[in-house]
């Protein structure tokens, strides 16, 4: 026995040489050589680790791949609060060179391995929770019972991920399942079928059971890389994979002699290698099978063979290019497939046989038919070809239903069982910000101003355009090009101002509803426009103040469309406009020193004191009787107000009705922003769902703009809470913002994400996300600009 002492540790670990050898991941050899640090418990200041017991790539199998983007996903969010290292499953043939984050290997034939890597991780204070993802053929022994040697003596929280539950198990099956799920603290099936199956007949307690559903990738679904695969005369069909018999491929071609009669341009894409094992065992027997079917039945034009092991990107561009994904494995005991959930994560309608995950997702997103029911595939996809209104109805009820199962929010369900597992070791859950992206404001913004609405990620062109949102726009990308100069943003900025500038009519007020062709609604002769004006008034008064970073002559068209605006600012009843103008010509300020601008600011706000003294009282700290949308802006105009006047009542109301606000919108560590499906009245009780993202924006703003006041800490700790809300803290532990389209969801309902991303919520997003981004070092005097874009439609003054 050798003593290992590093005195930077916090304790000393005796290992045999020889055993580690054997376990611990090396560069060179099969068999690696020890690195001893390796078993030494990580400094107390690493962070917590999560360790994977699983295989893990570059082995090809389905649990590799699974884990190693549940991995990345993890490490995407949840990076600065978790260390992620993996203990790779392996064969005794097996000779792969793994990637750094492989700490151990386990060789399943080897079965001291399994209690020797138990005590080493005993040993490692640093490793916080085991996540095991389990299938019955990986770890050896009958139904797979090796892997108890380790879960017997492992002193950590063990997750569980049971991969596949067979139904009708004998004893011997039914006792091994019992004893991972003993060892379990939690054990993880990823149907609700699943969930029943251990319920009912392994006879498991209920709370022992998470379902939380195969991760999915998101996508755009206004994407080009539809381009990248040269089939754009042919309706696609496909299937992926890695292929072995149980896929039952031949059902899909039997079925194509009576597609292709109806549709001759349908090919039909098999896409993966033979699966490694197959491959070991029979070679390519039932690929070559299947290449022989295609030719007696004449099918060699329809048929396309893709024998290799895609990347996500390429598999994903075939997906998105593909009609109907066709799924027909002859396994009904299969509980869950990957390849049929990343096909619905792309768009694809599913014609598929009933295993128990298919019959979970694919209602209203496509179709279940028979096992190997060649004449049955044939019926739906025909059906479908002819109905293309039904399959656009069923590409956006795939996206809706396997949107809630993204491999971001998987990250958080499996972060959320592990702090419920740590109750005895602090762990601070800290989400990781997202890169910043303009993406999808770039894809809503044509030459004429900001789309209004988007069908999931494609913007939805005949919602026209809003003066609100292109007001919003103005100010997020100009305090985008502050913080990052990016040149891009100078066109989007010309553009979004002309936009105002074109809503502003002769008497100095603003229009807010334009269509597409670049005409005023008629709403907007029925509407109260009030809110809209305030907004325009903000966004022209925010912008002024930057008169030392864009051109003079952008910054004198916004002044000169404020000062048109003035005659008619003192006219609102409306809060909220009232609150947004004195945010716009306190900035607008900064820079003209007006004392006609101060004293029409210190009348506003003298507005909003009388509101709030005729309402509130010691219970009810508010300028109405109800909270309804935007709430902040109104303590944060006060705010303001008193900055520009001085005024010591304005702080005080500001701060007293900022509080009351924050005292009812965050509960338990988590922001609840008020419910758009009814307000909240005083006396009343809150309701709970409808949120939205541009409140809870408006809310981090304002929070923001106290804690430069007042230095208080917990402003600065609710900023981040709130900002955390759009990352899955919030009551749906879902992300809001997607990290992939660069878009923000339109809200968060009671059981859902509305999982349109509007301007109106990507915007405020963007405000958001500025707020947590320091401004680096400025170029002095920076005065470049872009011309006006041409536009598509020109708009003409009304």
């Amino acid at each position: 026995m050798k003593a290992i002492n590093y005195p930077d540790y916090t304790f000393k670990l005796m290992v045999h040489q020889e055993i580690a050898e054997s376990m611990v991941k090396g560069r060179e050899n099969k068999t690696a050589t020890m690195n001893q640090t390796n078993l030494i418990p990580f400094p107390k200041k690493e962070l917590p680790e999560i360790l994977f017991i699983t295989t893990y790539p570059p082995r090809e199998c389905g649990i590799a791949t699974y884990t190693q983007d549940l991995k990345n996903a993890i490490q995407e969010k949840f990076g600065k609060t978790f260390s992620l290292k993996i203990g790779a499953v392996n064969t005794v043939d097996s000779d792969f060179q793994y990637p750094d984050e492989v700490k151990y290997c386990i060789q399943t034939d080897e079965i001291n391995h399994f209690v020797q890597l138990a005590n080493i991780i005993n040993t490692d204070k640093n490793i916080a929770v085991i996540f095991l993802q389990h299938e019955f053929g990986l770890f050896g022994g009958e139904n797979g019972n090796n892997i108890l040697k380790l879960m017997a003596h492992l002193k950590k929280p063990i997750i569980t991920t049971l991969h596949t539950v067979l139904p009708n198990p004998n004893s011997k099956l039914k006792k091994v399942v019992r004893q991972i799920a003993d060892y379990s603290n939690t054990v993880i099936v990823m149907t609700n079928t699943s969930a029943a199956l251990l319920q009912f007949d392994y006879g498991i307690a209920k709370q022992k059971i998470e379902v939380i559903p195969h991760g999915t990738h998101l996508v755009c679904s206004d994407t080009t890389t539809k381009n990248k695969i040269h089939l754009a005369d042919r309706i696609i069909l496909s299937t992926f994979g890695l292929l072995s018999d149980g896929k039952s491929i031949e059902t899909a071609i039997e079925a194509l002699p009576r597609i292709v009669k109806e549709f001759p341009n349908v090919i039909y894409l098999i896409i993966g290698k033979t699966h490694p094992e197959v491959l070991k065992r029979e070679g390519e027997r039932y690929r070559n099978s299947l290449y022989e079917r295609v030719v007696e039945l004449g099918l060699q034009n329809n048929v396309r063979f893709i024998n290799r092991y895609l990347t996500l990107n390429e598999l994903m561009d075939y997906l998105q290019r593909t009609k109907i994904y066709l799924f027909t494995s002859k396994d009904p005991n299969q509980a869950v497939s990957g390849t049929l959930a990343y096909a619905m994560a792309n768009g694809c309608p599913v014609i598929s046989t009933p295993i128990p995950h298919a019959k979970e997702l694919v209602d209203g997103a496509g179709v279940n038919f028979d096992f190997q029911n060649a004449e049955q595939l044939a019926d739906a996809t025909i059906k479908l070809l002819h109905n293309p209104k039904l399959l656009k109805e069923m590409r956006l009820n795939a996206l809706h239903k396997i949107s809630p199962t993204s491999w971001q929010n998987a990250a958080i369900a499996h972060i959320d069982l592990t702090k419920s597992l740590l109750t005895k070791r602090k762990v601070d859950i800290k989400y990781q910000l997202p890169p910043i992206s303009l993406d999808h404001i770039k894809r809503l913004t044509t030459k004429n101003g900001m789309i209004q609405f988007s069908r999931i990620s494609t913007p939805d062109f005949n919602s026209g355009y809003t003066l609100d949102d292109n007001a919003r726009a103005l100010i997020a990308i100009a305090k985008h090009y502050e913080l990052l100069r990016d040149s891009a943003d100078l066109e989007l900025i010309t553009t979004y101002l002309d936009f105002i500038i074109f809503c502003q009519q002769e008497d100095g007020r603003f229009l807010n509803y334009v269509d597409f062709k670049g005409d005023f609604f008629s709403k907007n002769s029925s509407e109260n426009l009030e809110d809209s004006n305030g907004r325009a008034v903000w966004a022209l008064g925010e912008f002024s103040a930057y008169q030392d970073l864009f051109s003079p002559d952008l910054i004198e068209k916004a002044n000169l469309a404020l000062e048109r605006a003035l005659v008619s600012i003192g006219s609102f009843h409306s809060p909220r406009a009232i609150g947004f103008a004195i945010k716009g010509l306190y900035f607008y300020n900064l820079n003209k020193e007006s004392l006609a601008v101060k004293n029409l600011i210190i009348d506003l706000a003298d507005n909003l004191v009388s509101k709030f003294r005729g309402v509130s009282d010691k219970k009810w700290k508010w300028f109405e009787n109800y909270l309804t949308y935007a709430n902040s802006v109104l303590p944060e105009a006060m705010l303001y107000a008193a900055k520009s006047s001085g005024n010591e009542i304005y702080q005080k109301i500001a701060k007293s009705s900022f509080d009351f606000l924050l005292s009812i919108i965050f509960k338990n560590q988590q922001i609840k922003v008020v419910s758009n499906q009814g307000w909240h009245h005083k006396g009343g009780t809150v309701n709970s769902f409808g949120e939205q993202s541009i409140d809870v924006a408006y809310t981090i703003l304002a929070l923001k703009t106290f804690y430069k006041t007042f230095k208080e800490k917990e402003y600065q700790e609710k900023m981040e809470t709130a900002f955390d809300w759009f990352l899955g803290k919030n009551h749906l532990h879902q992300i809001v913002y997607n990290p992939i389209t660069g878009g923000c969801h339109d809200g968060l309902e009671k059981y859902n994400v509305n999982l349109n991303q509007g301007a109106e919520s990507t915007v405020s997003y963007l405000m958001a996300r500025l707020v947590f981004l320091e401004k680096g070092k400025l170029k002095a005097s920076v005065r470049s600009y872009a011309k006006a874009p041409r536009k598509s439609v020109k708009l003409t003054t009304k």
